[in-house]
């Protein structure tokens, strides 16, 4: 079969995702899509650099399998799930996820990625991690940081939130994408990198986004996820299928697992633009800090006390355990180099700053949101 590639790009950094089987390819182009400008290539022509190649392939998964388990390895928890891992003298990584039935190879010295199983959207999803991995590592190690924050983007100027989770990040640029008809860049995470201008650009996180029943029905999207979901579309397959349930059924309410922990829809990016008409933004330049609280009664205001950024508004390697750098993708801390982090906080604490409090009133909140970043 003949391979098909897909190439994403974010700011200088670029990465070819190839398979002979197509789904792979268009998953990758899908999730990616207007944030990291995937663009479809021929494969043919990919000849040097960091490179992702990913197929659908039982027989060399199971040997593969055999390789790792039948040489000294170890066993970690990636991706919550257990993994066998094995590297050779030569810094070749091998790795076997029974459980998902995907297996690896990574071979830092030439960046290329081997990625294997025997379900086509198992391979897919994994693709997708990782190639969005290879990308981070790029661009980590050429000078870009990685900020806990959600981002929307009026005219080119990015509007930033910050938080820890439940603050508000994504409530507040999801308001000004709705409210305002600002560009959505990230609802979690950014990159971030001063230029020799002494701008702060920003870049987007591609990632599913994790909205609750509750906050989705208060934004007027609830009855659009819904029907289209009636309708045989489908959500990203991270998500629960309890969530799922409860969306048929009509539940609008917020819907908690047994740890407490609230269970959200997970919606592709591609889903904002397709299915709410919500622009996806793929670059801007920091313009306003924005440190949101949200009480249900509350009146939309300006807090007196404004707080400024602290080094947990930094990703690192720590918060990213979830997926550690097994294959060396990263090769630096996780959320970027110190001396690139300093560069950035130094020139962000000179942009506006404000604590706001919202409340549930979603209209409230939109129209107070406009008129404090219409001086961004």
């Amino acid at each position: 079969m003949t391979a098909t590639a897909i190439r994403i790009q974010a700011a200088d950094s670029a990465v070819p995702v190839i398979s002979s089987t197509p789904s792979i390819t268009q998953w990758s182009g899908r999730y990616f899509g207007h944030w990291w400008n995937a663009t479809a290539t021929e494969a043919t022509e990919i000849c040097t650099g960091p490179v992702v190649l990913a197929d659908v392939d039982p027989d060399r998964y199971a040997a593969l399998g055999r390789q790792v388990t039948d040489t000294r390895h170890e066993q970690i928890v990636y991706a919550r799930v257990p993994l066998l891992v094995a590297e050779d003298r030569n810094g070749t990584i091998r790795a076997f996820s029974p459980r998902d039935q995907l297996a690896y190879i990574s071979e830092p010295h030439t960046g290329r990625l081997t990625i294997v199983g025997t379900d086509a959207e198992a391979v897919a999803v994994a693709t997708a991690r990782l190639a969005r991995e290879v990308v981070r590592g790029l661009l980590l190690r050429d000078g870009w940081t990685l900020l806990h924050a959600s981002a929307a983007v009026i005219d080119g100027n990015a509007i930033l939130s910050f938080g820890s989770k439940g603050a508000g990040k994504t409530t507040t640029a999801l308001l000004l994408a709705r409210k305002s008809g600002a560009e959505l860049l990230a609802n979690d995470r950014i990159f971030v990198r001063r230029d020799d201008a002494g701008t702060v650009q920003v870049l987007p996180w591609p990632s599913a986004a994790a909205l609750g029943l509750g906050l989705l029905d208060a934004l007027g999207m609830y009855d659009v996820v819904r029907e289209r979901v009636q309708a045989g579309e489908r959500l990203h397959p991270t998500q629960d299928r309890r969530v799922t349930e409860a969306l048929l059924e009509g539940r609008r309410e917020p819907l908690w697992a047994p740890n407490g922990k609230e269970m959200k829809i997970q919606l592709h990016p591609d889903q904002f633009p397709d299915w709410f008409g919500i622009r996806l933004a793929s670059s801007a330049r920091a313009a306003m800090l924005l440190f949101p609280s949200i009480f249900p009664d509350a009146e939309p205001r300006t807090a007196d006390e404004v707080r400024g950024l602290t080094e947990s508004d930094f990703m690192t390697g720590a918060t990213e355990d979830r997926y550690s750098d097994v294959f060396r993708l990263i090769r630096v801390n996780g959320g970027g180099r110190p001396q690139d982090r300093e560069h950035v906080a130094t020139h962000l604490s000179g942009l506006p700053h404000h604590s706001i409090v919202l409340g549930h009133d979603i209209g409230a909140a939109g129209e107070f949101l406009t008129k404090l970043t219409t001086s961004a």
